[in-house]
This record gives structure tokens, C-alpha cells and sequence, in this order.
């Protein structure tokens, strides 16, 4: 499995095109061999990849806008075709508290998501906390999602942080998503005083020497390193913090 890490803990740093373009030079410089591009400015995907190949870097994954993903499949996927990424992510959605727009998700994994399993890509859909809550027949709103589509047609970025805050165990959920789950979020969580917050992976409670196995057996390929909220510290820094953990388990 490679690391990777999520630009959205960067976007304060990626405004701009030139400030996109240094900040994959600064994590290439921390020795990452994959990058999430999320939360960005808009980018050329033609320039965007000519600078992470000088850096050797790939794009494993992204986040997309939902209307994009909807309404523009073709586009969208010609984008990822040159920027190199079988991965096309949506980070959030309105499904999360709405019955009908889960629906609309479930009809856009089987038009979008089939349409880009046939072109060699996969529809990802990167969860919070909200898709744990249950309907009146006991089902999580990610079950109904699993048992509505395929594999091919939706993947899911399993995110440590939100299934912990959703009090869900991840040795139950991993295995369940086996075959879902190429892309798994590593974020931390730990008390500061008595406030939650997120750490770079390895410097808070959560036991992830213990979920890498599982990972590896549920097919991921990249574990991805993010942490929304640096709380006043450098970006660049935390993520290095959680490259070197996840180094030392002996991921790439």
C-alpha cells in the first residue's frame, strides 16, 4: 500500500495554480509517493500532471463537485484520463440528512458510476458521520448505500476519524467494505482537554498498526494521510508527522 496525502488539509496553500504547483513540490520533498486532490483552486490537469510527474508523484484520488459528477461524466473523466487518476471522489453529500437525495446518489452511481467503471475508472464516495445513522428498518445510511449499487458502480473512502466520531468500530466496517475500498483516509483523533480533535496519523487514540492488516485484506491500495484542521500548527509539518508514522509500518 502507498501513502498518500489529501490536499484538502493544503487548501489554504492552493489557491492559486503557482501555489498548487508548490505545494506538490513541498510534499514530493517529504517523501510521499501519492497525492488527493481536494479542496484546490480549479487546474489544468495536462500542467497539473506534467509537474507530479517531475516530482514522481501520482494523483490517486479526487473530489469532484456532485453536479459535475452528474451532469458532465464525459468531461470529467477525460480530466482524470489526463491527469492520470482512476479515482474520482466526492467528498460530501446532501444524503447525509436527506432520504430523496440519497436516492439521487443511488441513480448517480448507476448511470455515472457505471459509465465510469466501463472506462477504466471508479466512482468514490468519501464518508462523514451522518451516513451511520439509521432509518426506521435499522439500516445505516451506508448499508442502503452498499446494498443499492455494485462494487464497480460506487467505492467508498472509508474515513477513520468520522466512522470513530459515528461510534462505529472499524474491525467490524473494514471487512465489510471489503472490495469498496482502495482509498482509506488515516485521520487521527484525541482529546484536547475537553474538545475532539484531529492530530496527524500516529499522534492520537486510534490504533491504526491494527487496522492495516485489515486494509490490506479489504484491497486498499493507498492509505491517505489528512487532517482537516492543523489548529494554528503548519500543514506541511503535520502531514510530514503522519508520513514518518506511517513509514515506520512499513507502507511506501
Amino acid at each position: 500500500m502507498k501513502i498518500g496525502a489529501q490536499f484538502y488539509n493544503l487548501r489554504d496553500f492552493c489557491k492559486t495554480p503557482e501555489a498548487l504547483e508548490e505545494s506538490i513540490k513541498k510534499v514530493a520533498d517529504i517523501g510521499f509517493s501519492a497525492i488527493q486532490l481536494s479542496g484546490t483552486c480549479n487546474y489544468d490537469p495536462s500542467r497539473i500532471k506534467k509537474v507530479l510527474d517531475e516530482c514522481a508523484l501520482t494523483c490517486c484520488l479526487t473530489h469532484r463537485p456532485y453536479t459535475e459528477i452528474k451532469d458532465d461524466i464525459d468531461n470529467c473523466i477525460e480530466n482524470h484520463r489526463i491527469l492520470g487518476c482512476k479515482y474520482i471522489g466526492l467528498g460530501s453529500h446532501n444524503s447525509l440528512v436527506n432520504e430523496s437525495d440519497l436516492e439521487d446518489l443511488i441513480s448517480v452511481a448507476h448511470t455515472s458510476g457505471r459509465k465510469m467503471a466501463e472506462q477504466g475508472f471508479k466512482f468514490m464516495y468519501h464518508n462523514h458521520s451522518g451516513e451511520f445513522n439509521r432509518n426506521d428498518k435499522g439500516l445505516t445510511r451506508l448499508e442502503v448505500l452498499l446494498s443499492e449499487t455494485t462494487p464497480d458502480e460506487l467505492g467508498i473512502t472509508l474515513d477513520t476519524y468520522w466512522l470513530h466520531h459515528a461510534g462505529c468500530d472499524l474491525n467490524d466496517w473494514i471487512p465489510l467494505l471489503s472490495g469498496r475500498i482502495p482509498c482509506v483516509h488515516f485521520k487521527d483523533m484525541k482529546m484536547f482537554g475537553n474538545e475532539v480533535r484531529m492530530a496527524p496519523v500516529g499522534h492520537g487514540n486510534l490504533p491504526f498498526e491494527k487496522y492495516l492488516p485489515l486494509c490490506e485484506g479489504a484491497g486498499a491500495e493507498y492509505i491517505i494521510a489528512e487532517q482537516d484542521n492543523a489548529y494554528g500548527e503548519d500543514p506541511f509539518e503535520e502531514l510530514k508527522k503522519s508520513y514518518l508514522y506511517l513509514k515506520s509500518l512499513g507502507l511506501e
